[in-house]
């Protein structure tokens, strides 16, 4: 019976001519369990949404696998409702473990959208396995790119799955009080969308190009309101948390035993579409650490920010500028710098507080404040660190945008080195973001200025991003202009006083059969310069794309560079002899990247940087392989080898980086993750194992041991003396009030 109603369905999809422009979301009659059960009365009254189209591997045809969503509300949620049919066959669905945001092509999912601002810019996701996986996402910038879709926010609503024999079912309740949204609203934006590991298909109820990312809204549909949208009531939620942590220096022989420390997050919804969350004495411990990298570059390095606190309407505040050139990074709260050893350490953050939303359906406002406490053992001042930020929609999807950092301690100059740390620092400017209504034309214009107690000359950063994006033509143009006095400390700047053009022209065939979704050629280059030494980076790129419509992907780039020296640089990375200053090198690369089935249970990437380097060659691999032993989790080992050869008497060496994983996933609320990391680079050897009790929506029990080691590496690995050990227990819990 099921195959039977499958076909008549499929077969009635087929002839349906057109798919309706809206949904209409009406109030349910009854109570509805969050049980996976399709049946239950009141979904007989709910519109529906059907006739899901390709993303991928096509974007012009009905989907394989087809899907009906449906979606209702009463006085507390939103209920989404998610049947996903297959063609009569037996299978299994895929998942690489249980864990909670998972993401990629390796998942059977189904995901709803809602854009409850209607402005086709911010939106809310949530998605659910076959296994009852949940994860929640914010889609910023209208979805545009990977950078515009993040997992890291976490918020409290429900759902179930359940699998029968030809298809699956996910039943959602999403609490009003988790979204963002203006009273009285008649209409939303809404999308959903399929992904199918069986037939490596991506399909959404409202249709998007297949060079667009699937979460992007540029095409989303009206969701209906039977009657306009209320206020949900008073909206406030407590995050309070207990820990004792015990923490040991063997290199400076300090430490404690274990000490306690307790604090808090509020959130208090304003109005429902503006948030204030307040944070005192915030503890970041559970937090998995960052994944090193073999450092061969002369600048530093981008690590994203991974705190809870800081991550919801994060766009508002991190968003401006470029990777390469941040106004405001906020990495740079409750981390500081020892003058004496140019270490990394921790700033206790006693308090802070974030405004964050809608305060009309085109105006956003942003404003933080974070207070973070002084060190007299390393020379440090309390600070405090303050944004305010504005958005306004323009046009369609395009926005203006406004912001201010300020970075500033109240204490004596007397009280602090001023020839290290400044008294203030100020960071301004303004930006227009560009998105068309079809999404063919993406970008930005910038202007950025700092100021400080010294004169600096140039203290701004300018420029413009570029994107367009036909079937199978795209075109990216990128410059920017960065002054020699623009100093952002509460920013990321790579690099000062450069003028930089860069460019990508790509073009695609997608072949109507065989195992080749898209394949095609691109030409770029990169030029970057100042007035004072001419050109001090240039280089100008072939390369070719194919994806597979098994998923896998493959990229091949053949490189033509140009170095400048204005320091002198250790090319080895390991403290050996200088290359000179004023010196410069033209080089030739081959760079290359293969990323196998992430559906199948062993999987891998792989990744070369190879050819002349400097003065000398190398030899570079790196890349990932894992096992997935579904559904309990996944076994992969991170890598990376760097030869690099040398003349005499500059160094030759072998650099390792290794980064075996282990993430067992024991059901959907209790996961065990140890990651150890071997870098021979700076002798250490770093594990890090964390074990996570979710026993409530949102609250957690966590404990985390890390540990970090000498590791010599000359005449065969060895593990040395330990140089720094850590144990946190941590219990957080989320209470509505």
């Amino acid at each position: 019976m099921p195959r039977v109603l499958f076909i008549c369905f499929y077969c009635v999809s087929l002839i349906l001519a057109a798919q309706s422009e809206s949904i209409e979301i009406r109030r349910a009659n009854g109570q509805i369990q969050i049980d996976g059960d399709p049946t239950d009365g009141s979904w007989t009254l709910a519109d529906s949404a059907f006739n899901f189209t390709q993303n991928f591997p096509t974007d012009s045809l009905l989907a394989k696998a087809q899907t009906v969503a449906k979606i209702l509300y009463d006085d507390d949620n939103i209920y989404v409702l998610g049947v996903m049919y297959n063609l009569p066959d037996t299978r299994k669905y895929v998942t690489p473990s249980l864990r909670r945001d998972f993401r990629g092509a390796a998942n059977d999912s189904f995901s709803v959208v809602l854009d409850p601002f209607s402005d086709r810019t911010n939106a809310f996701l949530f998605g659910v396995n076959p296994f009852g996986v949940m994860r929640e996402a914010l889609i910023t910038n209208g979805g545009t790119g990977v950078g515009s879709f993040s997992l890291d926010w976490d918020n409290k609503w429900y759902a179930k799955a359940k699998q029968f024999d030809d298809y699956w079912v996910v039943e959602m309740a999403i609490p009003f009080k988790t979204l963002r949204f203006n009273e009285g609203a008649d209409s939303w934006l809404v999308n959903f969308y399929r992904v199918d590991s069986e037939y490596a298909e991506r399909s959404t109820w409202s249709p998007i190009k297949r060079t667009f990312p699937i979460f992007n809204l540029a095409t989303t549909k009206k969701l209906n309101w039977d009657t306009p949208t209320k206020k949900p009531g008073t909206n406030v939620s407590v995050i309070p948390y207990i820990a004792t942590n015990s923490q040991r220096d063997f290199e400076e022989n300090t430490g404690d035993d274990f000490s306690p420390a307790a604090g808090f997050d509020l959130k208090y919804a304003v109005t429902p579409g503006l948030n204030l969350d307040v944070t005192v004495n915030p503890d970041f411990s559970q937090v998995e650490v960052d994944q090193q990298v073999t450092n061969l570059d002369r600048f530093e390095i981008f690590f994203p920010e991974r705190r809870q606190f800081f991550l919801e309407n994060a766009d508002l505040f991190s968003s401006f500028g470029t990777r390469t050139t941040r106004p405001f990074f906020s990495r740079r709260i409750g981390i500081a710098i020892d003058t004496l050893t140019g270490q990394n350490v921790q700033n206790q953050i006693p308090v802070g507080a974030r405004l964050s939303g809608k305060l009309s359906d085109d105006l956003r406002i942003g404003v933080l404040s974070m207070q973070a406490a002084g060190d007299d053992a390393i020379g440090l001042p309390s600070y405090n660190y303050s944004m305010v930020s504005l958005q306004q929609k323009v046009f369609s999807r395009s926005n203006v945008n406004f912001f201010a950092v300020n970075k500033q301690t109240f204490e004596s100059k007397s009280e602090f080195d001023t020839t290290s740390l400044n008294a203030y620092n100020r960071t301004f400017g303004f930006e227009y973001r560009l998105a068309s209504k079809n999404n063919a034309w993406n970008g930005k214009a910038f202007y950025h200025r700092t100021a400080g107690p010294q004169n600096m000359d140039d203290p701004f950063a300018a420029g413009v991003i570029l994107n367009y994006d036909i079937q199978k033509w795209s075109v990216d143009v990128f410059s920017q202009m960065v002054g020699t006095g623009f100093n952002p400390e509460v920013g990321f700047v790579r690099r000062n006083d450069i003028r930089q053009l860069a460019t990508t022209i790509q073009y695609l065939w997608f072949p109507a059969r065989g195992g080749i979704q898209s394949h095609g050629p691109a030409f770029d280059f990169d030029m970057l310069g100042n007035d004072e030494f001419g050109f001090l980076d240039w280089d100008y790129n072939l390369q070719y794309v194919i994806d597979f419509r098994n998923t896998s992907n493959f990229f091949m780039r053949l490189r033509r560079q140009y170095t400048y020296l204005f320091d002198s640089f250790d090319p080895s990375g390991t403290g050996g002899v200088e290359l000179a200053a004023d010196t410069d090198y033209t080089n030739f690369q081959i760079i290359a990247r293969y990323e196998s089935d992430q559906r199948k249970k062993f999987f891998y990437e792989l990744n070369t940087r190879s050819g002349q380097y400097f003065n000398g060659d190398r030899i570079n691999l790196q890349g990932s392989i894992g096992y997935r032993y579904q559904p309990l989790g996944f076994t992969s080992i991170d890598f990376a080898y760097n030869s690099i050869i040398l003349p005499a008497p500059y160094t030759t060496t072998s650099l390792y980086l290794i980064g075996p994983r282990f993430d067992f996933t024991f059901s959907r609320n209790i996961f065990w993750t140890t990651f150890v990391q071997y870098n021979s680079q700076i002798e250490n050897l770093n594990i890090n194992t964390r074990f996570q009790w979710r026993f409530k929506p949102v609250s957690d029990i966590f404990l985390v041991y890390t540990d970090n080691y000498f590791a010599d590496h000359e005449g065969g690995f060895m593990i040395g003396q330990p140089r720094t050990r850590a144990l946190t227990f941590k219990v957080t819990y989320w209470l509505n009030l």
